[in-house]
Protein backbone atom coordinates (compact mmCIF):
# COMPACT_ATOMS: atom_id res chain seq x y z
CA UNK A 1 0.00 0.00 0.00
CA UNK A 2 1.37 3.50 -0.94
CA UNK A 3 0.99 5.85 1.81
CA UNK A 4 1.93 8.51 -0.02
CA UNK A 5 -0.86 7.82 -2.60
CA UNK A 6 -2.76 7.56 0.58
CA UNK A 7 -2.62 10.86 2.02
CA UNK A 8 -2.39 12.57 -1.38
CA UNK A 9 -5.92 11.30 -2.30
CA UNK A 10 -9.26 12.97 -1.14
CA UNK A 11 -12.45 12.12 -1.56
CA UNK A 12 -13.79 15.53 -2.25
CA UNK A 13 -12.28 18.17 -4.43
CA UNK A 14 -12.36 21.61 -2.52
CA UNK A 15 -15.48 23.39 -4.02
CA UNK A 16 -16.99 20.48 -6.00
CA UNK A 17 -20.03 18.61 -4.63
CA UNK A 18 -19.77 15.87 -2.25
CA UNK A 19 -19.85 12.46 -3.78
CA UNK A 20 -22.82 10.24 -2.85
CA UNK A 21 -23.05 6.81 -1.54
CA UNK A 22 -25.30 4.03 -1.16
CA UNK A 23 -24.46 0.89 1.22
CA UNK A 24 -26.74 -2.41 0.20
CA UNK A 25 -26.61 -4.98 2.63
CA UNK A 26 -26.99 -8.45 2.23
CA UNK A 27 -26.97 -10.71 4.71
CA UNK A 28 -27.27 -11.40 8.67
CA UNK A 29 -27.02 -9.01 11.86
CA UNK A 30 -23.25 -8.99 11.32
CA UNK A 31 -23.01 -7.55 8.16
CA UNK A 32 -25.55 -5.02 8.49
CA UNK A 33 -23.58 -3.76 11.82
CA UNK A 34 -20.57 -3.99 9.23
CA UNK A 35 -22.57 -1.84 7.22
CA UNK A 36 -23.01 0.59 9.32
CA UNK A 37 -18.81 1.08 10.10
CA UNK A 38 -18.23 1.50 6.34
CA UNK A 39 -21.19 4.44 5.70
CA UNK A 40 -19.33 5.81 9.21
CA UNK A 41 -16.19 5.54 7.09
CA UNK A 42 -17.44 7.40 4.02
CA UNK A 43 -19.23 10.04 5.55
CA UNK A 44 -15.62 10.82 7.59
CA UNK A 45 -13.92 10.56 4.47
CA UNK A 46 -16.17 13.48 2.70
CA UNK A 47 -19.14 11.37 1.17
CA UNK A 48 -22.87 11.99 1.91
CA UNK A 49 -25.30 10.07 2.25
CA UNK A 50 -27.70 9.52 -0.96
CA UNK A 51 -30.96 11.01 -0.57
CA UNK A 52 -34.58 8.60 -0.72
CA UNK A 53 -35.21 9.04 -4.03
CA UNK A 54 -31.78 8.74 -5.43
CA UNK A 55 -31.16 5.54 -3.19
CA UNK A 56 -34.58 3.65 -4.40
CA UNK A 57 -33.23 4.44 -7.68
CA UNK A 58 -29.45 3.46 -6.76
CA UNK A 59 -28.50 6.70 -8.61
CA UNK A 60 -25.51 7.26 -5.68
CA UNK A 61 -21.77 7.93 -6.98
CA UNK A 62 -20.69 5.02 -4.88
CA UNK A 63 -22.50 1.69 -4.25
CA UNK A 64 -21.22 -0.67 -1.63
CA UNK A 65 -22.30 -3.94 -1.71
CA UNK A 66 -22.31 -5.73 1.47
CA UNK A 67 -22.22 -9.38 0.62
CA UNK A 68 -23.25 -12.86 2.89
CA UNK A 69 -21.86 -15.95 2.11
CA UNK A 70 -23.96 -18.57 3.54
CA UNK A 71 -26.65 -19.25 1.86
CA UNK A 72 -26.87 -20.57 -2.07
CA UNK A 73 -28.65 -18.06 -3.27
CA UNK A 74 -26.23 -15.30 -2.00
CA UNK A 75 -24.03 -14.95 -5.38
CA UNK A 76 -27.25 -15.02 -7.36
CA UNK A 77 -28.14 -12.07 -5.65
CA UNK A 78 -24.79 -10.65 -5.52
CA UNK A 79 -24.39 -10.94 -9.49
CA UNK A 80 -28.11 -10.22 -9.96
CA UNK A 81 -27.27 -6.22 -8.35
CA UNK A 82 -24.05 -6.30 -10.32
CA UNK A 83 -25.69 -7.01 -13.74
CA UNK A 84 -28.34 -4.44 -12.74
CA UNK A 85 -25.57 -1.52 -11.32
CA UNK A 86 -23.77 -2.54 -14.91
CA UNK A 87 -26.45 -0.31 -16.66
CA UNK A 88 -26.72 2.25 -14.35
CA UNK A 89 -23.16 2.66 -14.28
CA UNK A 90 -22.57 3.31 -18.30
CA UNK A 91 -24.99 6.01 -17.89
CA UNK A 92 -23.26 7.76 -14.73
CA UNK A 93 -19.55 8.74 -15.55
CA UNK A 94 -17.78 8.49 -12.41
CA UNK A 95 -19.83 6.15 -10.69
CA UNK A 96 -17.67 3.43 -8.53
CA UNK A 97 -18.98 0.19 -7.32
CA UNK A 98 -17.60 -1.72 -4.10
CA UNK A 99 -18.15 -5.35 -2.65
CA UNK A 100 -17.54 -6.43 0.45
CA UNK A 101 -18.20 -8.69 3.01
CA UNK A 102 -18.07 -12.49 3.03
CA UNK A 103 -18.49 -13.51 -0.32
CA UNK A 104 -15.83 -10.35 -0.95
CA UNK A 105 -13.57 -12.75 1.25
CA UNK A 106 -14.21 -16.02 -0.44
CA UNK A 107 -14.08 -14.93 -4.05
CA UNK A 108 -11.22 -12.53 -4.07
CA UNK A 109 -10.41 -11.48 -7.34
CA UNK A 110 -13.55 -13.93 -8.95
CA UNK A 111 -16.04 -11.14 -8.67
CA UNK A 112 -13.80 -8.82 -10.92
CA UNK A 113 -12.76 -11.61 -13.18
CA UNK A 114 -16.69 -12.37 -13.56
CA UNK A 115 -17.69 -8.32 -13.40
CA UNK A 116 -15.33 -6.04 -14.85
CA UNK A 117 -17.18 -3.33 -13.78
CA UNK A 118 -16.67 -3.53 -10.32
CA UNK A 119 -13.89 -1.00 -8.89
CA UNK A 120 -13.03 -2.08 -5.35
CA UNK A 121 -13.42 -5.86 -3.83
CA UNK A 122 -12.54 -6.23 -0.02
CA UNK A 123 -12.96 -8.37 2.81
CA UNK A 124 -14.34 -9.09 6.16
CA UNK A 125 -11.09 -8.57 7.94
CA UNK A 126 -9.95 -4.90 6.27
CA UNK A 127 -13.37 -3.11 6.15
CA UNK A 128 -11.17 0.09 6.87
CA UNK A 129 -9.53 0.15 3.55
CA UNK A 130 -12.74 0.47 1.73
CA UNK A 131 -12.09 5.01 1.31
CA UNK A 132 -8.76 4.12 0.08
CA UNK A 133 -9.63 1.73 -2.17
CA UNK A 134 -12.16 3.69 -4.02
CA UNK A 135 -9.93 6.41 -4.32
CA UNK A 136 -7.26 4.51 -5.72
CA UNK A 137 -9.62 2.71 -8.28
CA UNK A 138 -10.74 6.20 -9.10
CA UNK A 139 -6.35 7.71 -9.68
CA UNK A 140 -5.32 4.39 -10.89
CA UNK A 141 -8.17 3.70 -13.23
CA UNK A 142 -8.54 -0.04 -12.69
CA UNK A 143 -10.20 -1.93 -9.74
CA UNK A 144 -8.63 -2.71 -6.60
CA UNK A 145 -8.68 -5.91 -4.77
CA UNK A 146 -7.29 -6.09 -1.22
CA UNK A 147 -8.33 -8.98 1.16
CA UNK A 148 -6.99 -9.21 4.37
CA UNK A 149 -5.84 -13.00 6.26
CA UNK A 150 -6.72 -11.68 9.76
CA UNK A 151 -8.43 -9.19 11.39
CA UNK A 152 -6.70 -5.50 10.85
CA UNK A 153 -8.58 -3.53 12.61
CA UNK A 154 -11.30 -4.34 15.08
CA UNK A 155 -14.79 -3.12 13.38
CA UNK A 156 -15.64 -1.66 17.01
CA UNK A 157 -13.03 1.66 16.55
CA UNK A 158 -14.33 2.57 13.27
CA UNK A 159 -16.04 5.20 12.66
CA UNK A 160 -20.17 4.19 12.59
CA UNK A 161 -23.11 6.01 10.95
CA UNK A 162 -26.11 3.98 12.96
CA UNK A 163 -29.04 2.91 11.27
CA UNK A 164 -30.93 3.81 14.09
CA UNK A 165 -30.57 6.39 17.19
CA UNK A 166 -32.90 4.55 19.30
CA UNK A 167 -31.62 1.26 18.64
CA UNK A 168 -28.34 -0.13 17.95
CA UNK A 169 -26.03 -3.25 17.89
CA UNK A 170 -23.09 -3.29 20.02
CA UNK A 171 -20.67 -5.78 18.65
CA UNK A 172 -18.66 -8.00 21.63
CA UNK A 173 -16.73 -10.20 19.46
CA UNK A 174 -15.75 -11.20 16.02
CA UNK A 175 -15.27 -14.42 14.29
CA UNK A 176 -16.29 -17.77 15.81
CA UNK A 177 -14.04 -21.10 17.07
CA UNK A 178 -17.02 -23.72 15.99
CA UNK A 179 -16.59 -26.22 12.92
CA UNK A 180 -20.00 -27.14 12.05
CA UNK A 181 -19.61 -28.84 8.23
CA UNK A 182 -22.70 -26.31 6.82
CA UNK A 183 -20.78 -23.31 7.84
CA UNK A 184 -17.95 -21.52 6.01
CA UNK A 185 -18.58 -18.23 8.42
CA UNK A 186 -15.32 -19.48 10.46
CA UNK A 187 -13.18 -19.40 7.32
CA UNK A 188 -14.16 -16.08 6.14
CA UNK A 189 -14.12 -14.31 9.55
CA UNK A 190 -11.64 -16.30 11.54
CA UNK A 191 -11.31 -17.07 14.99
CA UNK A 192 -13.22 -15.83 17.69
CA UNK A 193 -11.64 -12.06 19.11
CA UNK A 194 -13.74 -11.05 22.65
CA UNK A 195 -13.65 -7.20 23.18
CA UNK A 196 -12.71 -6.21 26.72
CA UNK A 197 -15.86 -5.58 29.00
CA UNK A 198 -15.16 -2.30 29.37
CA UNK A 199 -15.35 -1.17 25.66
CA UNK A 200 -17.96 -2.68 25.52
CA UNK A 201 -20.03 -1.14 28.46
CA UNK A 202 -18.23 2.36 26.94
CA UNK A 203 -20.08 1.88 23.57
CA UNK A 204 -22.96 0.93 25.35
CA UNK A 205 -22.90 4.31 27.73
CA UNK A 206 -22.05 6.24 24.52
CA UNK A 207 -25.25 4.89 22.64
CA UNK A 208 -27.38 5.89 25.71
CA UNK A 209 -25.97 8.82 25.79
CA UNK A 210 -26.73 9.72 22.41
CA UNK A 211 -30.84 8.36 22.50
CA UNK A 212 -30.84 4.98 22.43
CA UNK A 213 -32.79 3.01 24.82
CA UNK A 214 -32.62 -0.45 23.38
CA UNK A 215 -29.26 -2.05 22.45
CA UNK A 216 -28.66 -5.80 20.72
CA UNK A 217 -25.21 -7.27 21.93
CA UNK A 218 -23.85 -9.13 18.34
CA UNK A 219 -21.80 -11.93 17.91
CA UNK A 220 -21.05 -15.10 16.24
CA UNK A 221 -21.59 -17.03 19.84
CA UNK A 222 -22.37 -14.05 22.21
CA UNK A 223 -22.31 -16.96 25.16
CA UNK A 224 -18.71 -18.09 24.28
CA UNK A 225 -18.06 -14.60 25.48
CA UNK A 226 -14.92 -14.62 27.53
CA UNK A 227 -13.18 -17.92 26.36
CA UNK A 228 -10.25 -15.67 24.95
CA UNK A 229 -9.56 -14.02 28.08
CA UNK A 230 -10.33 -17.13 30.62
CA UNK A 231 -13.86 -16.31 32.33
CA UNK A 232 -16.72 -18.42 30.82
CA UNK A 233 -19.01 -16.74 33.05
CA UNK A 234 -18.25 -13.20 31.66
CA UNK A 235 -21.12 -12.88 29.24
CA UNK A 236 -23.48 -13.58 32.02
CA UNK A 237 -21.65 -11.10 33.85
CA UNK A 238 -21.70 -9.04 30.30
CA UNK A 239 -25.63 -8.98 30.55
CA UNK A 240 -25.77 -7.77 33.97
CA UNK A 241 -23.31 -5.05 33.72
CA UNK A 242 -24.52 -3.63 30.31
CA UNK A 243 -28.21 -4.13 31.55
CA UNK A 244 -27.46 -1.73 34.43
CA UNK A 245 -26.39 1.46 32.58
CA UNK A 246 -28.35 4.20 33.21
CA UNK A 247 -31.11 5.02 30.72
CA UNK A 248 -30.76 1.69 28.76
CA UNK A 249 -34.57 0.39 28.77
CA UNK A 250 -34.29 -2.58 26.44
CA UNK A 251 -31.11 -5.44 26.03
CA UNK A 252 -31.09 -8.04 24.16
CA UNK A 253 -28.58 -10.36 22.43
CA UNK A 254 -28.35 -12.52 19.32
CA UNK A 255 -27.62 -15.36 18.92
CA UNK A 256 -26.35 -17.87 21.64
CA UNK A 257 -24.99 -21.31 20.52
CA UNK A 258 -26.63 -24.06 22.79
CA UNK A 259 -23.63 -25.95 23.78
CA UNK A 260 -22.41 -23.01 25.77
CA UNK A 261 -25.35 -21.40 27.08
CA UNK A 262 -25.27 -22.46 30.83
CA UNK A 263 -27.78 -21.26 33.40
CA UNK A 264 -25.80 -18.57 34.77
CA UNK A 265 -26.77 -16.70 31.48
CA UNK A 266 -30.56 -17.79 32.18
CA UNK A 267 -30.31 -16.11 36.16
CA UNK A 268 -28.55 -13.02 34.22
CA UNK A 269 -31.63 -12.75 32.06
CA UNK A 270 -34.20 -13.34 34.66
CA UNK A 271 -32.15 -10.94 37.31
CA UNK A 272 -31.93 -7.82 34.95
CA UNK A 273 -34.94 -6.22 34.19
CA UNK A 274 -33.80 -4.25 31.16
CA UNK A 275 -33.29 -7.56 29.51
CA UNK A 276 -35.90 -8.73 27.28
CA UNK A 277 -37.87 -11.84 27.42
CA UNK A 278 -36.83 -13.02 24.23
CA UNK A 279 -34.05 -15.91 22.80
CA UNK A 280 -33.13 -16.63 19.59
CA UNK A 281 -31.66 -20.60 19.93
CA UNK A 282 -30.30 -22.03 16.70
CA UNK A 283 -32.01 -25.80 16.84
CA UNK A 284 -30.41 -26.46 12.88
CA UNK A 285 -31.61 -30.18 13.29
CA UNK A 286 -33.91 -32.54 15.53
CA UNK A 287 -31.84 -35.66 15.28
CA UNK A 288 -28.92 -36.61 17.34
CA UNK A 289 -27.38 -38.71 14.16
CA UNK A 290 -27.23 -35.44 11.94
CA UNK A 291 -26.30 -33.05 14.77
CA UNK A 292 -23.62 -35.69 15.33
CA UNK A 293 -22.94 -34.96 11.59
CA UNK A 294 -23.42 -31.16 11.58
CA UNK A 295 -20.69 -31.44 14.47
CA UNK A 296 -23.31 -29.33 16.49
CA UNK A 297 -22.20 -30.40 19.84
CA UNK A 298 -25.52 -30.73 21.71
CA UNK A 299 -28.64 -33.17 21.14
CA UNK A 300 -31.85 -32.58 21.40
CA UNK A 301 -33.18 -33.22 24.73
CA UNK A 302 -30.44 -31.15 26.24
CA UNK A 303 -31.68 -28.30 23.87
CA UNK A 304 -35.46 -28.84 24.93
CA UNK A 305 -33.90 -28.50 28.59
CA UNK A 306 -32.32 -25.79 27.79
CA UNK A 307 -35.95 -24.07 26.45
CA UNK A 308 -37.70 -25.23 29.48
CA UNK A 309 -35.07 -23.40 32.10
CA UNK A 310 -35.88 -20.59 30.27
CA UNK A 311 -39.14 -20.81 30.53
CA UNK A 312 -39.10 -21.54 34.10
CA UNK A 313 -37.26 -18.40 35.05
CA UNK A 314 -38.97 -16.48 32.44
CA UNK A 315 -42.13 -17.98 31.24
CA UNK A 316 -43.16 -14.69 28.47
CA UNK A 317 -40.35 -15.35 26.65
CA UNK A 318 -40.41 -15.74 22.73
CA UNK A 319 -38.42 -18.39 21.77
CA UNK A 320 -37.21 -18.22 18.11
CA UNK A 321 -34.70 -20.28 15.98
CA UNK A 322 -32.83 -21.68 12.71
CA UNK A 323 -33.72 -24.93 11.24
CA UNK A 324 -31.66 -26.96 8.13
CA UNK A 325 -33.87 -29.09 6.16
CA UNK A 326 -32.30 -32.05 3.94
CA UNK A 327 -28.58 -32.05 5.40
CA UNK A 328 -26.72 -34.89 3.31
CA UNK A 329 -27.84 -38.36 4.37
CA UNK A 330 -31.25 -36.98 6.22
CA UNK A 331 -33.47 -39.69 6.41
CA UNK A 332 -37.01 -39.56 6.70
CA UNK A 333 -36.56 -40.90 10.50
CA UNK A 334 -34.16 -37.95 11.16
CA UNK A 335 -36.70 -35.13 9.70
CA UNK A 336 -39.40 -36.83 12.04
CA UNK A 337 -37.17 -35.94 15.01
CA UNK A 338 -37.04 -32.23 13.67
CA UNK A 339 -40.76 -32.08 13.37
CA UNK A 340 -41.08 -33.93 16.94
CA UNK A 341 -38.55 -31.52 18.40
CA UNK A 342 -40.10 -28.25 16.73
CA UNK A 343 -43.67 -28.93 18.19
CA UNK A 344 -42.43 -29.48 21.23
CA UNK A 345 -40.35 -26.10 20.95
CA UNK A 346 -43.17 -23.91 20.37
CA UNK A 347 -41.03 -21.74 18.71
CA UNK A 348 -42.29 -18.06 18.34
CA UNK A 349 -41.13 -18.03 14.78
CA UNK A 350 -38.23 -20.17 13.04
CA UNK A 351 -35.63 -19.60 9.75
CA UNK A 352 -35.68 -22.90 7.69
CA UNK A 353 -33.33 -23.00 5.07
CA UNK A 354 -32.72 -25.76 2.49
CA UNK A 355 -29.84 -27.36 2.99
CA UNK A 356 -27.17 -26.38 -0.05
CA UNK A 357 -23.51 -27.14 -0.35
CA UNK A 358 -21.10 -24.39 0.34
CA UNK A 359 -17.63 -24.97 -1.56
CA UNK A 360 -15.00 -24.83 1.24
CA UNK A 361 -17.51 -26.76 4.03
CA UNK A 362 -16.95 -30.32 5.12
CA UNK A 363 -20.46 -31.21 4.55
CA UNK A 364 -20.19 -30.25 0.99
CA UNK A 365 -18.29 -33.17 0.18
CA UNK A 366 -20.45 -35.81 2.19
CA UNK A 367 -22.42 -38.56 0.13
CA UNK A 368 -25.95 -39.07 0.55
CA UNK A 369 -26.39 -35.54 -0.85
CA UNK A 370 -30.66 -34.70 -0.92
CA UNK A 371 -32.55 -34.82 -4.38
CA UNK A 372 -33.88 -31.30 -4.49
CA UNK A 373 -37.41 -32.56 -4.37
CA UNK A 374 -37.56 -34.26 -1.60
CA UNK A 375 -35.71 -31.67 0.45
CA UNK A 376 -38.23 -29.15 -0.87
CA UNK A 377 -41.32 -31.33 0.39
CA UNK A 378 -39.83 -31.98 3.77
CA UNK A 379 -39.50 -28.14 3.82
CA UNK A 380 -43.02 -27.59 3.13
CA UNK A 381 -43.60 -29.51 6.08
CA UNK A 382 -41.88 -27.91 7.99
CA UNK A 383 -42.92 -24.78 7.03
CA UNK A 384 -46.82 -25.58 7.71
CA UNK A 385 -46.14 -27.25 11.03
CA UNK A 386 -44.04 -23.51 11.83
CA UNK A 387 -46.95 -21.58 10.80
CA UNK A 388 -49.53 -23.29 12.70
CA UNK A 389 -47.76 -23.26 16.00
CA UNK A 390 -46.77 -19.26 15.12
CA UNK A 391 -50.16 -18.74 14.48
CA UNK A 392 -51.33 -20.70 17.97
CA UNK A 393 -48.57 -18.63 19.94
CA UNK A 394 -49.79 -15.04 18.58
CA UNK A 395 -53.25 -15.66 19.08
CA UNK A 396 -52.46 -16.68 23.11
CA UNK A 397 -51.06 -12.95 22.83
CA UNK A 398 -54.44 -11.28 22.02
CA UNK A 399 -55.71 -9.43 24.96
CA UNK A 400 -52.96 -8.80 26.51
CA UNK A 401 -51.22 -5.45 27.03
CA UNK A 402 -47.64 -4.84 25.97
CA UNK A 403 -45.34 -1.50 25.65
CA UNK A 404 -44.42 -1.42 21.87
CA UNK A 405 -40.92 0.22 20.77
CA UNK A 406 -42.25 2.34 17.93
CA UNK A 407 -40.11 1.31 15.05
CA UNK A 408 -39.37 3.55 11.68
CA UNK A 409 -40.25 2.07 7.91
CA UNK A 410 -40.96 -1.34 9.61
CA UNK A 411 -44.58 -2.09 8.84
CA UNK A 412 -44.40 -1.61 4.78
CA UNK A 413 -48.57 -1.38 4.93
CA UNK A 414 -48.98 0.86 7.40
CA UNK A 415 -49.30 4.23 5.22
CA UNK A 416 -52.75 2.13 3.78
CA UNK A 417 -53.79 0.99 7.47
CA UNK A 418 -53.08 4.17 9.10
CA UNK A 419 -51.31 2.23 11.65
CA UNK A 420 -47.90 2.26 13.40
CA UNK A 421 -45.20 -0.48 13.94
CA UNK A 422 -43.32 -1.48 16.54
CA UNK A 423 -41.96 -4.10 18.60
CA UNK A 424 -42.98 -5.72 21.82
CA UNK A 425 -40.48 -6.74 24.52
CA UNK A 426 -40.34 -10.23 23.25
CA UNK A 427 -39.23 -8.78 19.78
CA UNK A 428 -42.93 -9.49 18.64
CA UNK A 429 -43.70 -7.36 15.93
CA UNK A 430 -46.82 -5.07 16.18
CA UNK A 431 -48.79 -2.90 14.43
CA UNK A 432 -51.36 -0.45 16.39
CA UNK A 433 -53.61 2.06 15.39
CA UNK A 434 -51.94 5.42 16.51
CA UNK A 435 -54.46 7.46 18.04
CA UNK A 436 -54.44 11.48 18.33
CA UNK A 437 -51.26 11.52 20.14
CA UNK A 438 -48.82 10.49 17.24
CA UNK A 439 -46.03 8.84 18.59
CA UNK A 440 -42.36 9.04 16.79
CA UNK A 441 -39.89 6.53 16.70
CA UNK A 442 -38.24 5.64 19.60
CA UNK A 443 -41.21 6.38 22.05
CA UNK A 444 -42.72 3.82 23.83
CA UNK A 445 -46.50 2.68 23.65
CA UNK A 446 -49.20 0.87 25.52
CA UNK A 447 -51.48 -1.37 23.41
CA UNK A 448 -53.75 -3.90 24.14
CA UNK A 449 -53.10 -6.77 21.36
CA UNK A 450 -56.82 -6.99 19.70
CA UNK A 451 -55.79 -10.06 16.60
CA UNK A 452 -52.93 -12.25 16.12
CA UNK A 453 -51.66 -13.57 12.31
CA UNK A 454 -48.56 -15.64 11.78
CA UNK A 455 -45.40 -13.28 11.57
CA UNK A 456 -47.11 -10.07 13.25
CA UNK A 457 -49.74 -9.17 16.13
CA UNK A 458 -52.39 -6.16 15.58
CA UNK A 459 -53.31 -3.63 18.27
CA UNK A 460 -56.76 -1.82 17.08
CA UNK A 461 -59.21 -0.27 19.08
CA UNK A 462 -58.04 0.85 22.49
CA UNK A 463 -56.12 4.09 22.23
CA UNK A 464 -52.47 3.50 22.75
CA UNK A 465 -50.61 5.19 26.12
CA UNK A 466 -47.89 7.35 24.60
CA UNK A 467 -44.79 7.54 26.88
CA UNK A 468 -42.36 9.95 24.85
CA UNK A 469 -38.73 9.11 25.19
CA UNK A 470 -35.41 10.62 24.66
CA UNK A 471 -35.15 8.41 22.38
CA UNK A 472 -37.89 9.70 19.97
CA UNK A 473 -36.14 13.40 21.17
CA UNK A 474 -32.93 12.16 19.42
CA UNK A 475 -34.95 10.67 16.75
CA UNK A 476 -36.86 14.16 15.74
CA UNK A 477 -33.33 15.78 16.27
CA UNK A 478 -31.96 13.80 13.71
CA UNK A 479 -34.87 13.76 11.03
CA UNK A 480 -34.67 18.03 11.69
CA UNK A 481 -31.49 17.90 10.38
CA UNK A 482 -29.40 17.35 13.48
CA UNK A 483 -26.06 15.47 13.97
CA UNK A 484 -26.77 11.53 13.30
CA UNK A 485 -24.08 9.69 13.20
CA UNK A 486 -20.86 9.16 15.41
CA UNK A 487 -17.18 10.01 15.20
CA UNK A 488 -14.26 7.46 15.52
CA UNK A 489 -14.46 7.85 19.25
CA UNK A 490 -17.75 6.32 19.07
CA UNK A 491 -17.91 3.53 16.89
CA UNK A 492 -17.60 1.13 19.13
CA UNK A 493 -26.28 -16.78 15.03
CA UNK A 494 -25.79 -13.46 14.11
CA UNK A 495 -24.24 -15.17 10.78
CA UNK A 496 -27.01 -17.14 8.97
CA UNK A 497 -30.08 -15.38 10.50
CA UNK A 498 -31.32 -12.89 7.88
CA UNK A 499 -31.81 -9.55 9.67
CA UNK A 500 -34.51 -7.36 10.69
CA UNK A 501 -36.68 -5.74 7.89
CA UNK A 502 -36.14 -1.82 8.00
CA UNK A 503 -34.04 0.61 10.08
CA UNK A 504 -34.44 -1.13 13.59
CA UNK A 505 -32.28 -4.41 13.97
CA UNK A 506 -32.96 -6.11 17.31
CA UNK A 507 -31.70 -8.96 16.95
CA UNK A 508 -34.46 -11.44 15.99
CA UNK A 509 -36.02 -12.72 12.87
CA UNK A 510 -39.13 -10.82 11.57
CA UNK A 511 -40.40 -13.35 9.00
CA UNK A 512 -39.55 -17.15 7.97
CA UNK A 513 -37.43 -17.87 5.12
Amino acid sequence: MSTTLDLALAPVTPGAPARTYLVKTLGCQMNVHDSEHMAGMLEQAGYVPAGPEDAAAEAADVIVINTCAVRENAADKLYGNLGRLAGTKRGRPGMQIAVGGCLAQKDRAGIVERAPWVDVVFGTHNLDVLPVLLERARHNEQAEVEIAESLQVFPSTLPTRRESVYAGWVSISVGCNNTCTFCIVPHLRGKERDRRPGEILAEVEALVGQGAIEVTLLGQNVNSYGVGFGDRTAFAKLLRAAGAVDGLERLRFTSPHPAAFTDDVIDAMADTPTVMPQLHMPLQSGSDRILRAMRRSYRAEKFLGILDRVRAQLPDAAITTDIIVGFPGETEEDFAETLRVVEASRFASAFTFQYSPRPGTPAADLPDQLPKAVVQERYERLHALQQRISLEENQAQVGRTVQVLVAEGEGRKDGATARLTGRAADNRLVHFSAGAEAPRPGDLVTVVVSHAAPHHLVADGAVPVVRRTRAGDAWERRTSGGDGHEGPQDGGSACGTPAARGPVSLGLPTARG
